[in-house]
Formats: C-alpha cells, sequence, structure tokens
C-alpha cells in the first residue's frame, strides 16, 4: 500500500503554502482536489500528475464522500503517493475525519500536512486580530447551520451560546445575511457590533465590506467562497469601542454585587 497525504492548499495564494505542501505537490503522481483549491495552486501539481476533480460544482457533489474515500484507499493500492488536496487546513470543515477514518480500516497510512484555513486568511487581509485582548477572549468558528441536516442536529451552532467578548468567524453565511443577524439579535448581541465579510480571501478576486449587525440583513451578498467575522475586534477603532465596552462591564458587575449584597 501506498501513502495518503491530506493536505492544506490554504485560501487561495499559492504563496500561502506551506514548503512541504509546495514540495509534495511538485513531486505528485496523483491528486485528488477539492473544487475551492484555487486555480494558481493547481498549477503548482507536477505537469505528469493525475488529477482528479472531486469537488462541488453548484452545490453538486461529484462524487459522495463515501466514494472519495473509496477511491483513496483504492489509489494507494497502485500509488506510492496520493494526495488529497482540501481548500483551507483539511481539519477545519474539509470532511478529513471521516478520510481518516476510512483510510485506518483500510490499513493505509497517511499524514496530514496542515494549510493556513479560510478564517486566518480573511483575517489577515482585513488587518484583523482575531484575538485582540482588549476586545475579545476567545474565537467561535462554526458554520451558518439552518438545521436541514437531520444526521447531525447536534452539531448546530448554539447561538446562545456566543457571547459579546468573542469573535464568531462563520463560514458559509449563505445566500442572504438577514438570516444569520436575526440569529445574532435573537442571541442578545447589540446592533453596533462590527462585522466584516470577506470574499475569496488572498485572491485576484478578494472582496472586503465592512459593515455592523445594524446593516447586515440589508447588504448585498459577495461571491463564494466568503465568511463573516463578526465581532469587536473587527472595528477599526477598537481601543475606543473596547473601552466603553469594558467599562459597561465593569458597571454591571459592580451592580451585581450590591444586588447580591
Amino acid at each position: 500500500m501506498g501513502k495518503v497525504y491530506l493536505i492544506g492548499a490554504g485560501p487561495g495564494d499559492p504563496d500561502l503554502l506551506t514548503v512541504k505542501a509546495a514540495r509534495l505537490l511538485e513531486r505528485a503522481t496523483i491528486v485528488l482536489h477539492d473544487s475551492l483549491v484555487s486555480r494558481e495552486v493547481l498549477q503548482q501539481i507536477a505537469p505528469r500528475a493525475e488529477v482528479v476533480d472531486v469537488g462541488k460544482r453548484c452545490g453538486q457533489k461529484l462524487l459522495t464522500q463515501d466514494e472519495i474515500n473509496a477511491l483513496l484507499v483504492a489509489y494507494a493500492a497502485s500509488h506510492e503517493t496520493v494526495i488529497r488536496l482540501k481548500g483551507g487546513d483539511p481539519l477545519i470543515f474539509g470532511r478529513a475525519g471521516e478520510e481518516i477514518e476510512a483510510l485506518r480500516e483500510a490499513g493505509v497510512e497517511f499524514e496530514i500536512v496542515p494549510g493556513i484555513t479560510a478564517a486566518l486568511g480573511a483575517a489577515a487581509v482585513a488587518g484583523i486580530s482575531l484575538t485582540d485582548r482588549r476586545a475579545a477572549s476567545q474565537i467561535v468558528i462554526a458554520t451558518f447551520s439552518r438545521g436541514t441536516d437531520a444526521s447531525a442536529p447536534a452539531l448546530q451552532l448554539d447561538w446562545g451560546a456566543v457571547a459579546s467578548v468573542a469573535t464568531l468567524v462563520l463560514y458559509m453565511p449563505g445566500a442572504h445575511y438577514s438570516e444569520v443577524a436575526d440569529r445574532l439579535r435573537d442571541a442578545g448581541l447589540p446592533e453596533d457590533l462590527p462585522c466584516v465579510i470577506v470574499s475569496n480571501a488572498t485572491s485576484a478576486q478578494q472582496q472586503i465590506r465592512w459593515t455592523r449587525l445594524a446593516e447586515l440583513s440589508g447588504e448585498n451578498r459577495l461571491p463564494a467562497p466568503a465568511l463573516l467575522i463578526v465581532g469587536r475586534v473587527a472595528a477599526h477603532r477598537v481601543q475606543e469601542i473596547s473601552a466603553d465596552y469594558w467599562r459597561g462591564q465593569e458597571q454591571e458587575l459592580i451592580a451585581s454585587r450590591k444586588s447580591v449584597s
């Protein structure tokens, strides 16, 4: 049996590939890639390699996940090195867990080569520190679940658990941002909360739109792949906003202590 490499292609810019990923692509003989892998990254694959597109087109899968798993196992039986190339990082919303399980069950050796996930690529191009200590104490990375996956209802985002001291990075926010805005309001988040929509981060088609929760519903949809960063870290003047916020938190704490006493 050969060896399978689960490689993160990063958010799109080939310069953001790890050295190890670039080296493996240069000597690849077969590569199975997702549709989110950019054309520029695909151009880094060795010309002699067989390239197999196993991604989605207009929401329709070319292959099921089970079929992809079976291909990886089958190719490992006839190739010394098999590369499974995924957009971003394979361990962040890349369904790598299912492929890892299939490879383990088949006794196929594998290795994971991390990549820069879209959350970090988008934050970098927007100039946002996701963990700015003046405004955030945690990060929540999630996809926008509409509750359509009956097989995994427990994996839906608990919107009520998204605190105002958290930075929320929402992958695949959907066609209508109003749905996301309603969920955030229902969770009790303030109307002035900064939001940033980043489309095609790090690519030539990159777009960045700055807004607030109050205006999010009226924003036109940016092309996929896109993600939404929500939190006070997305403000241009974090120092001023954080000072007001933490002052309010302190006053609430003092008031609660007085009521207890």
